[in-house]
């Protein structure tokens, strides 16, 4: 088999019509993984044993008839998702010795299809940062290039996937955290609407942003996953009633722009990939119109105060007394500096402290409550333009992948994420397909194509994303 060419689409044809079985599957994974892992490190690690025997009862189901859509599929699954049993840290020193004691709604349902899960991959630190250079456990790689970030959070799910080392994957998406590393690997990633699938058992980093999404080779395998693991879950309240989703929609092929909010800050050969990207769409009988999003150009701002605030609140468990690591000091004070000092990491350490000092008092009206209700205004514009358009345009980021530790400015990495973290605020469902590439330093990297649907849009946003797929640079 050639795993290079293999998605879940064809596997799922070849293992129901014995072509292979699902043990040689895996094994063949687990070659690859063993071959590759110790540079690229996606992996933190590898579940070969499990692996195997979930393999073996999958072909036993595939044997019976029975199979569903991911039996003896082998993904991969982000390190802030929690399967029962096993070690589960969100990257994090903190979290190092975790074991999960119940499965995340997601792996119950990867389960309940027979999935094959390989292993659990790297990412930054609790879902915080956009290149997995903040993993406690260090970078992965971009298998294009291994001088450069494969993007973040995400970016051991992206680059399982496009290094062969997974037929998909899991992940989570918070400001961009799979979108990116998508489009910096050369695969689609997929954020659903918020609400649509299950967080419940999801390590919280910043809760009214993050959604588990899914990681492919194709829109079709983005899909596929996403259909598995969506629905609604009384375990979750924010999740969404399976009847406020519709399977078909009425595409009527008209995506806008917001091409005031792409002026500055787009290296020039991306902002090019993008526009040609545009045309092809076009040809394909699409019409491209502008659109206008003035508070977009907030969002930035906007969402740099909501994560902070969130993340400080959601890790103010991990004290070094009630959860996680405990380093033992004389007084209490002391046990929580030692611990935290020890635990985390400087960019999460970082966003509590911006976030603690945004919610204190005598500075939350002037921060948090004004980005909260900035964030209404960024809902409003969204919601205004999907009025006239099926979609909306955007490239999934204004840079190509940059080289490990090439961006020591916590600032200058915040800002590559202007094109995914409105789409988060917003609440609204979009997908980053690969649209070609561009070269630096002799070697073609990959760029991401976006594309933003409305509140609980998918079926259309999947349509058109097909459409952009096949249209593609």
């Amino acid at each position: 088999m050639d795993l290079s060419k293999l998605t879940i689409a064809s596997a799922r044809k070849a293992l129901d019509a014995k072509e292979f079985t699902a043990r040689e599957l895996t094994e063949a994974y687990l070659d690859e993984i063993n071959k590759k892992n110790g540079e690229l490190q996606a992996y933190l690690e590898v579940w070969s044993e499990s692996a195997r025997e979930e393999a073996k009862k999958a072909d036993e189901r595939i044997a019976r008839g029975e199979s569903a859509p991911l039996t003896g599929i082998p993904l991969a699954i982000k390190d802030n998702m929690l399967v029962v049993d096993r070690r589960i840290t969100a990257a994090s020193k903190i979290l190092e010795n975790y074991i999960a004691s119940y499965d995340a709604s997601v792996i119950k349902k990867l389960k309940e299809q027979n999935a094959v899960l390989l292993g659990r991959t790297n990412m930054d630190e609790f879902a915080l940062g956009s290149s997995t250079e903040n993993s406690a456990f260090g970078p992965t790689k971009n298998p294009h290039d291994i001088s450069r970030v494969p993007g973040g959070t995400s970016g051991g799910s992206t680059a399982a996937v496009a290094a062969n080392l997974a037929l998909g994957a899991l992940g989570s998406d918070t400001g961009g955290s799979l979108r990116q590393p998508a489009a910096f690997c050369g695969t689609v990633g997929f954020k659903p609407t918020y609400g649509a699938v299950s967080r419940y058992g999801l390590i919280a980093a910043a809760s009214s942003l993050d959604q588990i999404g899914t990681v492919g080779k194709t829109v079709e395998d983005a899909q596929i996953i996403f259909d598995a693991i969506r629905g609604h879950d009384e375990n979750d309240s924010t999740s969404l009633p399976d009847s406020a989703f519709t399977k078909t929609a009425s595409v009527k092929k008209v995506v806008g722009v917001p091409r005031a909010f792409l002026k500055e800050g787009v290296e020039a050969d991306m902002l090019e990939n993008f526009e040609q990207t545009l045309k092809s769409l076009k040809a394909a009988g699409y019409s491209i119109v502008d659109v206008d999003l003035p508070a977009l150009e907030y969002s930035l701002a906007v969402y740099y105060i909501i994560n902070p605030a969130e993340v400080s609140t959601n890790l103010a468990r991990f004290d070094g007394i009630r959860y996680g690591l405990s380093v033992p000091a004389d007084t209490i004070g002391e046990t929580y500096e030692r611990s935290r000092g020890i635990g985390f990491g400087p960019e999460t350490r970082r966003r509590m402290l911006v976030g603690t000092f945004v919610l204190s008092s005598g500075y939350a009206d002037a921060y948090y409550r004004k980005a909260r209700d900035v964030r209404e205004l960024i809902r409003a514009d969204f919601a205004k333009a999907f009025e006239s358009v099926d979609a909306i345009a955007m490239p999934t980021s204004p840079t190509a992948p940059w080289k490990i530790g090439g961006k020591a400015d916590p600032l200058s990495v915040y800002a590559a994420d202007i094109f995914t973290v409105p789409i988060n605020l917003a609440g609204v469902p979009a997908i980053s397909i690969p649209s070609g590439s561009v070269e630096r330093d002799g070697k073609k990297l990959p760029v991401g194509f976006q594309i933003i649907a409305p509140h609980r849009g998918e079926a259309g946003l999947f349509a058109i994303a097909k459409d952009v797929e096949k249209s593609a640079v």
